[in-house]
């Protein structure tokens, strides 16, 4: 008897798992990221018990496929619901324009595909789906199969180009910045400080928004616009880390340097002391003593906090900044 509710709820899953997406949007709209994880929560067991349902045979395939298919939008809903909640961006405009070129792509080739089933009594049903598949994979997939080509093709603009599309598909999921305490704030900054090196991440940061960077375009003459104001967040977030560094040399491994090693040389510098695959030849003497003492001294759960902890100093200076206008 055991086995009858979970029978009822994989019949019922697409039901069912309209409550995960409802859920998903109602945090997306009252921006509570701390609860993401129970989205996540609720929408994998109804994935589950969808793809379960297939093998049990309890209903007719193409019925059974559909809840599948159902589930797993869904279950994909919930996913980037809970990932922008995780970087601090909006999910709504991002979603709806990636619905829209899918489903047109789709109706595009797809219908192309119809006629000719309509016109001819061949089974064509595989090369619908494969033509909608490929379609909707190719416009999903834009950025990264562009990235390849230009690697192949242009090298040498390789990765400006890379940059300058990841400012583009940034644009939708930025969310302004609204009234937030000195917590949330800190998590903004450290977000910010961890996609330091990434123009096109940048862009999509609240911290964007902040009064002090308009304030310096203005200074300087520049255009107001997103990209620009992701230079300057950059900027921004770079005084606020050199402010940590202690006067007495280029590096040092006592605690008042800490905050400051932790954030510059790994944020800034782009070391990446515990990864097999990063093999940097160009490093300064500074920095390549910094990557000895990570590597030999450092361990990585120490480093994480000591981040943490310098990423709320750096929070913290650029809050005073705000509040001091």
């Amino acid at each position: 008897m055991s086995t009858v509710p979970v029978l009822v709820a994989a019949v019922f899953s697409p039901v069912v798992a309209v409550l995960p997406l409802a859920v998903a949007f109602g945090l997306f709209l009252r921006h509570r990221p701390a609860r993401a994880g129970a989205v996540l929560a609720a929408a994998t067991p109804m994935f589950g018990i969808g793809t379960a349902l297939l093998g049990l045979d309890l209903l007719p395939r193409p019925l059974a496929l559909g809840a599948l298919a159902f589930d797993l939008v869904l279950f994909g809903v919930a996913v980037a619901v809970a990932d922008a909640f995780d970087e601090g961006e909006a999910v709504r405009a991002d979603l709806v324009r990636s619905l829209v070129v899918s489903l047109a792509t789709a109706i595009l080739f797809g219908a192309q595909v119809v006629v000719v089933m309509v016109h001819t009594e061949a089974r064509l049903e595989p090369l619908l789906f494969g033509t909608v598949a490929a379609a909707i994979a190719v416009q999903v997939l834009a950025s990264p199969i562009s990235a390849v080509a230009d690697r192949l093709v242009l090298p040498g603009l390789a990765k400006d180009r890379a940059e300058l599309r990841g400012a583009i598909d940034a644009l939708p999921r930025r969310n302004p910045l609204a009234d937030v305490d000195v917590q949330e704030f800190a998590k903004l900054t450290r977000r910010a400080l961890s996609h330091y090196g990434d123009l096109g991440k940048l862009v999509a940061s609240p911290l964007t928004d902040l009064p002090v960077i308009t304030d310096r375009l203005a200074a300087r003459g520049a255009v107001d616009q997103p990209v620009e104001r992701a230079v300057e967040l950059k900027a921004l977030l770079l005084e606020s880390v050199t402010r940590l560094k202690p006067r007495d040399g280029d590096f040092g491994t006592s605690d008042e340097w800490r905050h400051y090693n932790a954030l510059y040389f790994y944020y800034v510098a782009g070391i990446r002391p515990y990864s097999v695959r990063t093999k940097r030849e160009d490093l300064d003497p500074p920095s390549r003593r910094a990557l000895a003492w990570f590597v030999g001294q450092v361990p990585e759960r120490t480093l994480h906090n000591w981040q943490n902890a310098g990423a709320k100093l750096v929070a913290a200076d650029l809050f005073s900044q705000v509040e001091s206008r």
